[in-house]
């Protein structure tokens, strides 16, 4: 499976219902996007909402960003993932992650394990027994160095999350040549710079209360006084680039500049703005 250089990343909860959903990826299709990325969701189990949205559409992969390995065994993903590219083309991409303690022990009533140590183990069980492994149409949610590694090492490649093309090119280097740097990026087209971090403020607000991803900022240079108060105004604008299209085009190709191989634009917009957001995604399609 070959990864092309743009995709969008939603969460299906931020839609209505199914109508909304079917619409929402046949639009990423029809704008041109090569892959539509969403989160491990709280209202729909992963792999049955992939399969929802690639029977809405032909060409657009969909890829799970991330899917728990908390939430299903081994097992169980490898058959996902492989029923649901041979049912669908070999569109689907299985992006595996730790998740979070909070949501593993607190929801789940899981122990939540050292990451690293566990995905490895995680990736193994999927190989177990498997000819063609190592072609498997997966990557991990990787911050960390370790993860990085073993990202390049077990899987096609990583798909950091909240991060800077300073970490892009940190992380290109760790995965090493031929391998997926999925990055995901935050863009709203605002040109006020008031509700612009406003937007940003209120959508890193869910991400602010977790270790991993505090550590990982902390890890890339921010300090905890960028991390205090919803956020410093240069930390808001790193996370979510905002300013005219063409501003937010020079952001999102700087993370190519660093050695990202794809980009997943995540359109940030006042809750029900729908028109908002596919309008910022026809404006940036052609990065």
């Amino acid at each position: 499976m070959k990864l092309g250089r743009l995709g969008v990343w939603y969460s299906t909860d931020k839609h209505a219902g199914n109508a909304q959903i079917a619409a929402f990826t046949k639009n990423v299709e029809t704008l041109g996007y090569d892959t539509l990325w969403y989160p491990e969701s709280r209202g729909f189990e992963s792999f049955t909402i992939a399969g929802y949205m690639l029977s809405q559409t032909k060409t657009l992969k969909i890829g799970s960003s991330i899917a728990s390995i908390y939430a299903r065994d081994a097992f169980t993903s490898r058959r996902g993932m492989i029923s649901l590219n041979q049912l669908y083309g070999d569109r689907f991409i299985l992006g595996l992650g730790v998740s979070h303690l909070p949501m593993v022990e607190g929801i789940r009533g899981h122990v939540y394990e050292k990451p690293v140590p566990a995905m490895r183990a995680y990736l193994n069980g999927i190989a177990k027994g498997e000819a063609g492994a190592a072609d498997f149409p997966i990557c991990l949610a990787a911050l960390g160095p370790l993860m990085l590694k073993l990202s390049g090492q077990m899987t096609r490649g990583a798909v950091p999350y909240n991060t800077t093309p300073k970490h892009t090119a940190a992380a290109a280097k760790i995965l090493g040549p031929g391998k997926w740097l999925a990055i995901e990026q935050k863009v709203t087209i605002e040109t006020d710079p008031v509700r612009a971090r406003a937007l940003g403020r209120e959508e890193l607000s869910r991400y602010m209360v977790l270790d991993n991803y505090r550590n990982a900022w902390l890890g890339m240079g921010f300090t905890e006084t960028d991390l205090s108060n919803g956020g410093s105004d240069s930390f808001i604008d790193q996370m979510v680039l905002w300013g005219d299209a063409d501003t937010v085009k020079t952001g999102l190709r700087a993370h190519f500049a660093a050695g990202a191989t794809h980009v997943a634009i995540q359109p940030v917009h006042a809750t029900g703005d729908t028109a908002g957001r596919d309008a910022m995604l026809a404006a940036l399609a052609d990065t």
